[in-house]
């Protein structure tokens, strides 16, 4: 049991006697909690960014520039790499400001005020990412039936329902993965906050 639980505890053990300060000490545990989760959000996102750019700089060598120029799809990458970043780039600032907004708040009613926004905002960089993936990589992969030699040749052949069909389902089962890794990743850290938020609403100063 750590000391917020025994502080707890003990608050409704002399709840009848209960001191003013013992509010304000349970506030400030949760305000240090929660500037801990979001720190932790905001570090994630960061390595996130960090080694998504080390990844693609990494792979994105010559031949990786001439396999997208042939699909007819170098273009489209440039901007869409631009765009993942600059919109990722934006989370994280927002993650790292929503961090120094949360360590110093100086009211019940602005923690829980930017707990809640910080969820919101992590949801929605999850179904961004999720959306944008999946986006991504049916364009590629439609671009690639269409323009990869031995394939393009032989499309009156193929079946598009049943190619599409598997194209579709091969990405789905790898966002549902994506979305298990953010969950894991953000799920926990989402579950304090709310923890967080549930006992700062039950705080009477």
């Amino acid at each position: 049991m750590d000391g917020l639980e025994l502080l707890k505890k003990d608050w409704k053990n002399q709840e009848e006697n209960l001191p003013h300060f013992e509010a304000e000490q349970l506030y400030k545990m949760l305000l240090k909690k929660s500037s801990s989760v979001v720190k932790w959000i905001f570090i994630i996102s960061l390595i996130e960014l960090s080694f998504g750019i080390l990844l693609n700089v990494f792979f994105m060598d010559k031949q990786f520039w001439q396999e997208v120029d042939n699909i007819h799809l170098k273009t489209a990458t440039i901007v869409i790499y631009i765009i993942s970043y600059l919109i990722t780039a934006g989370f994280v600032v927002f993650f790292y400001k929503r961090y120094r907004t949360i360590s110093v708040a100086d009211s019940s009613y602005l923690l829980m005020r930017n707990i809640l926004k910080t969820r919101k905002v992590v949801k929605c960089y999850i179904i961004y990412v999720l959306v944008s993936s999946g986006i991504t990589m049916m364009l590629f992969y439609i671009y690639s039936l269409l323009y990869t030699p031995g394939i393009s040749e032989n499309l009156e052949e193929i079946n598009w329902l049943v190619i599409i069909g598997i194209g579709v389902i091969s990405i789905l089962l790898f966002l549902l993965f994506l979305w298990g890794v953010y969950a894991l990743l953000y799920g926990i850290l989402l579950k304090k906050l709310l923890r967080n938020y549930k006992e700062l609403k039950n705080l009477d100063f």
